[in-house]
């Protein structure tokens, strides 16, 4: 494929920002600025049975791998489409059984270097950037992202030796560290991880905490479009994070993940940091040592939590670490301040999984209207949010109810996935 361009949409040298993206004509609210398919992506080891692992459709009666039966098909079309990525693992899982588990990047990585031995001419996914010009920021990498990449790299070889000739070390090392610095994770429309995936284009996007777009997944197929107007010769701005908490917890982790600050217009006025930091009504007020000590707890539990998802057979375990956080925080913060609701969704969550629908749903109705005010117009935490409470609604039998959350959906999804159907399942 000759190097075509994109319609409509321009790489540039960015003030201060390096490469990025930019209008060569207007743009509405809703609009597609540009669609990317996925270099090379996998599905989540947790997702299949359910998606299929070449096109990432959600339906029933998928059709199993004859050999390994572990991974799912929507028919052999599919089947066929993905057994050059497919056969990398197939032997292995059987020959390994239970044992075989490299991570998510790792079987990325698996197929990015056996797409790139087949490929000789541009990509569809690489209009605008070519996979092996993305920013890798290896001399900025910490000893124990070294290590990682490093325990990846040793991943790579034990699990795939058979079926994959490598490239030298270092050239794996920039591999990963590419991957792990413009991977993106592919999420359905309540936001749940369905896999990973690299889009070159999509990763020329610079990062705006007011981002004026958004990307979704349609399948493996990546769609940017426009949150606010943009205007011709403007830059195109999407958010690398969770734009939920405050400005400080914002830099620390576009710092610790990508290697830089943000100067947008709201991490320099600060503007909503107050209202995400809410604090409870006391006739005393908390002294400010409190609140420091307060947010230095939140960002704690908030880390052990993370890491207790991945155990197994704990449910009741994270619940009530949800349930304690809240309680001490509560004695200073207010229920809307960003740490209480970081830990509310987190246990909406867990009432899901444990189908407690009656709980889950008290969590969400807390939730949703702090929601609606702290993130920008369009959020897609928002909007799967709502579709949440209506699916909810619906399986508690309160159609009403359901029918205002769905509308709400509606309104949103007009914007941010267009013609995309919002349905009760």
């Amino acid at each position: 494929m000759k190097h075509e361009g994109m319609d409509g949409i321009e790489s540039f040298e960015s003030p201060g920002k390096g490469r990025g993206l930019r209008a060569t004509r207007p743009y509405r609210i809703g609009d597609l600025l540009f669609s990317c398919p996925a270099y090379s992506h996998v599905l989540s080891v947790s997702e299949r049975g359910y998606i299929c692992e070449h096109c990432f459709t959600r339906k029933e009666g998928l059709a199993k791998c004859g050999k390994c039966k572990k991974a799912f098909y929507c028919n052999v079309e599919c089947q066929r489409g993905d057994w050059a990525m497919h056969k990398l693992e197939c032997s292995a899982m059987c020959a390994f059984g239970e044992n075989w588990c490299p991570s998510e990047t790792v079987r990325l990585v698996a197929r990015i270097i056996a797409t790139l031995k087949v490929q000789k001419d541009r990509s569809a996914s690489e209009k605008l950037l070519l996979l092996k010009d993305m920013e890798a920021n290896l001399d900025r990498l910490d000893n124990e992202k070294r290590e990682m990449n490093e325990a990846d790299i040793a991943g790579l070889h034990h699990f795939y030796s058979k079926h994959l000739d490598f490239p030298d070390h270092q050239a794996l090392l920039t591999l990963f560290a590419q991957v792990n610095c413009n991977g993106f994770t592919v999420e359905d429309e309540e936001l749940s991880h369905l896999g990973s995936a690299v889009f070159p284009d999509v990763a020329l996007m610079n990062h705006s905490c007011c981002p004026n777009a958004i990307v979704t997944y349609r399948g493996t197929l990546a769609e940017v479009r426009a949150v606010q107007d943009v205007g011709q010769g403007d830059e195109i701005y999407t958010s690398y994070i969770d734009l939920l908490y405050p400005t400080e917890d914002r830099i620390e982790r576009l710092r610790d993940s990508y290697y830089f600050s943000c100067d947008c217009r709201e991490c320099k006025t600060k503007s909503k940091d107050k209202a995400k930091m809410k604090l409870r009504k006391l006739s005393d007020g908390p002294r400010p040592e409190e609140i420091r000590e307060m947010v230095r707890y939140a960002r704690i539990i908030i880390d052990d939590f993370r890491r207790a998802k991945h155990e197994k057979n704990i449910l009741f375990t994270l619940l009530e670490m949800c349930e304690l956080s809240m309680d001490k925080m509560g004695a200073v913060f207010d229920e809307s301040n960003v740490y209480m609701l970081h830990m509310m969704y987190q246990a909406m969550g867990v009432c899901l999984f444990m189908e407690d629908y009656d709980s889950a749903l008290s969590y969400g109705e807390k939730v949703i209207k702090p929601f609606s005010q702290l993130y920008p117009a369009y959020s897609l935490n928002v909007a799967s949010m709502y579709l949440k409470l209506g699916r909810l609604h619906v399986a508690l039998g309160r159609s009403s109810a359901a029918s205002t959350a769905l509308k709400k959906v509606t309104g949103q999804h007009e914007v941010i996935h267009s013609v995309h159907a919002c349905t009760v399942q």
